[in-house]
């Protein structure tokens, strides 16, 4: 006798339709915390090893999930476009209730085996990327912003550094939002503010330098507004958030690499050529155990490198990826590449050398093509070797 559940999960609720051999035989909504889960619970309790199947639908399933690997029941969850296509033929009419009831009588078709429950350090590592990746684009906006305020005020003031970035550029437009602040203040004292907007050790001529070139640009530069402008805190308050975001960043990256460094795959992605810790690690949070894929085919759908195959009669679409996976993976897969193309001067990898090969004998200026094609050369390489526990060896691509 199978029993099956299917639950379409909703964000405050979920439908739950309980069918023993293809026969509905009960129905109910159930609320999304623990009175709900506790209903689910002694329903599960009166059958031996029940079937449960449910779509992932993002943060909302993320609760049901923990709930059954917490009581330790195995459970199949279902990509949504793939529980999409294998539903529609089955879709007369589309309500939560009857998602329910057809995820259920499709697994008495379909088989589908339990979902693979991963590590709790692969979860973490996940939600960590995904704050790094957000705080990442905080700081993005943060610094176009203190741009376009800085336009007004100094704009000067982002050539006293090589790089308008980091540490002491934050702390220099702090206590310069305009010129009006360095012109009015005497050498020693600018020397002394320069001294102290960094961390590290600064010698005394680069102190100087900086602060003959500041005063430089301060008396080139024309204001746009007063000194009693409201914009000139506007300056202040961006450049303290881009350093309190900058913080905190580096703090979830120190605290990815610490969750990382025991597991054996990330020796091996450190291994590649142009993968440091920040992308070895941000490559496992959103990949997750890269063991639990039959296949790379199966990695590319998850990311979305996948190609779109469109043929009809004489007509034959050209193929493109179907962008249908996970995009923070596709996004730093693809970053991954350049970096070992650019590393690749001076540590060589088949997958530049594969890279550069494409260019030369494209005739397209867009290296996009030839990217996406590194990555599922790339991902190849990551399989094998995570999966056989063997590092890179630049020598043994040359053999084949």
């Amino acid at each position: 006798m199978r029993t099956v559940f299917g639950i379409d999960v909703s964000k405050a609720s979920s439908e739950v339709a309980i069918l023993v051999n293809g026969e509905k035989i009960h129905g109910y909504t159930m609320l999304n915390d623990a009175i709900g889960f506790n209903r689910l619970l002694n329903d599960l309790k009166t059958v031996h090893n029940p079937e449960i199947i449910f779509e992932a639908t993002g943060v909302y399933s993320r609760r049901l999930r923990a709930f059954l690997e917490e009581y330790g029941y195995a459970y199949t969850q279902l990509n949504p476009l793939e529980a999409k296509k294998q539903l529609d033929s089955l879709r007369v009419r589309k309500t939560d209730k009857i998602d329910a009831e057809k995820l259920a009588h499709s697994q008495f078709i379909l088989n589908r085996k339990p979902t693979y429950a991963q590590e709790e350090v692969y979860q973490h590592l996940r939600d960590l990327s995904r704050f790094y990746q957000n705080l990442t684009e905080d700081i993005v906006r943060a610094k176009n912003r203190l741009h376009k305020v800085l336009q007004v005020t100094f704009p000067e003031l982002e050539n006293l550094l090589s790089t308008p970035t980091g540490e002491q550029y934050g702390n220099l437009v702090m206590a310069f939002p305009c010129k009006e602040f360095v012109l009015n203040l005497s050498q020693n004292k600018l020397c002394k503010i320069i001294r102290q907007s960094t961390s590290k050790r600064i010698s005394e001529k680069r102190i100087a330098y900086l602060t003959d070139k500041l005063i430089k640009l301060a008396k080139q530069s024309f204001c746009a507004v007063k000194k009693i402008s409201p914009m000139l805190e506007e300056v202040r308050y961006y450049a303290q958030e881009l350093l309190r975001l900058s913080e905190h960043r580096q703090v979830v990256l120190d605290d990815m690499v610490a969750l990382a460094q025991p597991l054996p795959e990330y020796d091996i992605l450190r291994s590649i050529p142009g993968i440091a810790e920040t992308t070895a690690t941000s490559i496992i949070g959103e990949l997750g155990d890269i063991r639990r894929f039959q296949s790379t085919n199966q990695i590319n759908a998850f990311i979305g490198i996948d190609l779109r195959h469109y043929e009809s009669g004489n007509f034959l679409a050209k193929e493109h990826i179907t962008k249908r996976g996970n995009p923070y993976a596709r996004k730093i897969l693809f970053k991954c590449i350049h970096n070992i193309a650019s590393a690749s001067h001076t540590n060589p990898c088949h997958i530049a050398d594969f890279y550069e090969k494409r260019k030369r004998q494209s005739t397209i200026a867009s290296t996009k093509p030839h990217a996406i094609a590194s990555i599922h050369r790339l991902i190849r390489t990551m399989y094998y070797l995570i999966t056989h526990n063997k590092l890179y060896d630049y020598s043994l691509t040359q053999n084949r």
